[in-house]
């Protein structure tokens, strides 16, 4: 038997950001040019390459989608070089393609690593999220709560009017009664069109962002992400998956869930110590976009370790070809 190699994360945390840099610089030439699935393919690209340069021996478990739907970065493809310790991915290689070919804000590229089997195999379904930011009792809100509850408990938590909340929501047609009763209650709410990795990222920071909570359903995967961030920067997610037919059951079923009412709180979504990378490819409040000049890109990235509660900007400047 081969003898387990240690996930030594201080390690492993710079080529990760590596990997997510390599990323953002793939699509930097496609910011505003209104093409999706160029800006994408590039990204996966450039994200699988420098992965594949790696000392792990990585399995892609929250990635692009089943195998047979993408052919890159799909759940279940190994990466790395074969030759360091078993770990799991989850990876989102351009969060915000509309955002990207739109020059709108909040577009990253993002990743985490953590050991193997530590980080939940969501199944490409939505998940209903609520998130907040490092600071509150245990529990201080719950997805039972109803969202006006939700903005009483943590107002009280937090000693303030309903009116000081402020909740970030994703734009969609689904949230407009949730909308209508946060709004009821005299919450301020921050409507975002995509990219709600870092929309649940916003509440760990929320004297720089000014976003309290998250709420609002979302895709199972990208919660993943959010909750590995936030297990490194501090706070509170839960999930809970949504099944809208047989199809996405069977979904569930194949990625080995049976519970299909379980809440998953943070911890639930990821068991272990993680490192998470994020950078920046259109202008937002996590982290600055690309800026181009004649001569070079300069990259603003995120780094992240919940083992240490470190969380370090790196600025890469990298000369154009």
């Amino acid at each position: 038997m081969a003898e387990k190699i240690e996930f030594h994360d201080r390690m492993l945390s710079l080529g990760l950001a590596r990997v997510s840099e390599a990323a953002a610089l793939a699509s930097a030439e496609l910011v505003g040019r209104g093409d999706e699935k160029a800006a994408d393919q590039a990204a996966v690209n450039a994200m699988r390459n420098q992965l594949n340069l790696l000392d792990i021996r990585g399995t892609v478990v929250i990635g692009e989608g089943e195998r047979d739907e993408a052919p890159m970065l799909y759940i279940g493809e190994e990466v790395g070089n074969g030759k360091g310790p078993e770990v799991d991915i989850a990876l989102d290689p351009l969060e915000g393609t509309t955002l990207t070919a739109k020059d709108m804000p909040n577009a990253l590229t993002v990743i985490a690593m953590a050991p193997r089997g530590t980080l939940l195999h969501a199944p490409d379904v939505y998940m209903d999220k609520l998130a907040v930011g490092p600071g509150y009792p245990d529990d201080v809100v719950s997805l039972d709560m109803s969202p006006s509850e939700r903005v009483t408990a943590l107002a009280r938590a937090r000693g303030c009017a309903a009116a000081d909340i402020t909740v970030c929501v994703l734009e969609r047609p689904r949230h407009e009664d949730m909308i209508a009763e946060l709004r009821a209650t005299g919450a301020a709410i921050r409507l975002i069109t995509d990219g709600d990795v870092a929309g649940v990222i916003h509440c760990a920071e929320a004297d720089i962002t000014g976003i309290d909570m998250y709420m609002g359903s979302g895709g199972a995967p990208e919660g993943v992400l959010a909750a590995s961030a936030l297990k490194c920067m501090g706070g509170q997610m839960w999930g809970r998956l949504l099944f809208r037919n047989d199809d996405e059951r069977g979904r569930a079923d194949k990625a080995g869930i049976t519970d299909l009412d379980r809440i998953y709180a943070r911890d639930d979504m990821v068991t272990s110590h993680v490192i998470f990378s994020a950078s920046g490819v259109t202008d937002g409040s996590i982290v600055s976009g690309i800026k181009r000049t004649p001569t070079h890109l300069t990259i603003e990235t995120v780094l992240m370790r919940s083992k240490t509660g470190s969380v370090r900007r790196m600025i890469y400047r990298n000369p154009r070809k």
